[in-house]
């Protein structure tokens, strides 16, 4: 059974970077089949991809994000982290790490959630 748990920060002031990571436990982060995933959620909107880092190492991030989005793993601890700079209130949202079992595309289909965590970006 894998398990994934968020932490970091729950509030960030502007300008600032936002910082998060995810603990994976049942499963390891190296597992030559799966991707590790951030998505967030905005208040009133819909669930937004921000990235995914492959079992390689290597890390992919959605167009709109890239710019200010960083997200690296540490497989000693079987955990990866985003970052995400240069923050506004705009990126205030519920934040969550998932495992990608299968990419179609631009379709992808996550088979386990982390509970998320909210972040709020308020001076």
């Amino acid at each position: 059974q894998v398990q994934l748990q968020e932490s970091g920060p729950g509030l960030v002031k502007p300008s600032q970077t936002l910082s998060l990571t995810c603990t994976v436990s049942g499963g390891s982060i190296t597992t030559n089949i799966y991707y590790w995933s951030w998505i967030r959620q905005p208040p009133g909107k819909g669930l937004e991809w921000i990235g995914y880092i492959v079992y390689s190492g290597s890390t992919y991030y959605s167009p709109s994000l890239k710019s200010r989005t960083s997200i690296s793993r540490d497989t000693s601890k079987n955990q990866f982290t985003l970052q995400l700079s240069s923050v506004t209130p705009e990126d205030t949202a519920v934040y969550y790490c998932v495992r990608v079992a299968l990419v179609v595309g631009n379709m992808r289909v996550f088979d386990y959630w982390g509970q998320g965590t909210q972040v709020t970006v308020s001076s």
